[in-house]
């Protein structure tokens, strides 16, 4: 927490993930897993939108930590889904790993949702196109220009197994001058899922330093 206090002096708009790149898709759900998460577990498809970003905001030639936020409606509402670069193996999917090549990252939820058979984690692996895939904003946008991003989306248990259970598409939006989307899982949890409260409990914390005025905003609005 301490350094993530130090980026919001250093970045008080956002102090992770400050830049992005605006995609919007499909998310695809196969129908007949068994996750214990009935929105998983039934065939459908749906229109999101989605943000990619470098959680600590390094320079494009150096690894930093991908991120890739999914926005995905829900009747009325609308869920937030979070995945970072992580490993994949049953240690390796809770370590956060900067990455050069997203195409070889696999992106986690990090955090368990709460199922009815029990914890539930999320995966999204790049299956096209073919080759490198930059973890540079600037050239990701060069290489995803005119061609669709394709994922293979995976659930598991906190040491089991990856099983497939649907498909991500995304392509540039090429409206990236609109405001910059932000997402809050714990205030727009997954369709038929919930959080651990637990987890609740750490990411309201971050989420409330990163919302938190400046100190000049707040002096400007008592006086």
């Amino acid at each position: 927490m301490g350094v993530f206090r130090v980026l919001k002096v250093l970045r008080p708009s956002r102090p992770i993930h400050p830049r992005g790149v605006r995609l919007t898709g499909y998310l695809a759900v196969d129908g007949g897993a068994s996750s214990g998460i009935p929105w998983l577990d039934t065939a459908g498809s749906t229109p999101v939108e989605a943000r990619l970003s470098r959680s600590v905001g390094l320079p494009g030639p150096l690894p930093d930590i991908i991120g890739l936020a999914v926005r995905i409606p829900s009747g009325d509402a609308q869920a937030d889904v979070l995945l970072a670069s992580t490993g994949s193996s049953p240690v390796g999917r809770f370590v956060l790993v900067p990455r050069l090549n997203i195409a070889r990252s696999p992106l986690t939820t990090m955090m368990p949702y709460r199922g009815a058979r029990g914890p539930v984690l999320l995966a999204a692996r790049s299956t096209g196109p073919s080759g490198r895939i930059p973890a540079s904003l600037t050239a990701f946008r060069r290489r995803l220009a005119g061609r669709p991003w394709s994922m293979e989306l995976s659930y598991a248990r906190p040491l089991g197994p990856w099983i497939p259970f649907g498909t991500l598409t995304l392509t540039v939006n090429p409206d990236q001058g609109q405001e910059d989307l932000r997402f809050d899982p714990v205030r727009n949890p997954l369709p038929t899922a919930s959080a651990y409260e637990w987890a609740a409990a750490l990411r309201r914390g971050s989420y409330a330093v990163a919302r938190s005025p400046r100190h000049n905003e707040t002096d400007k609005r008592t006086r």
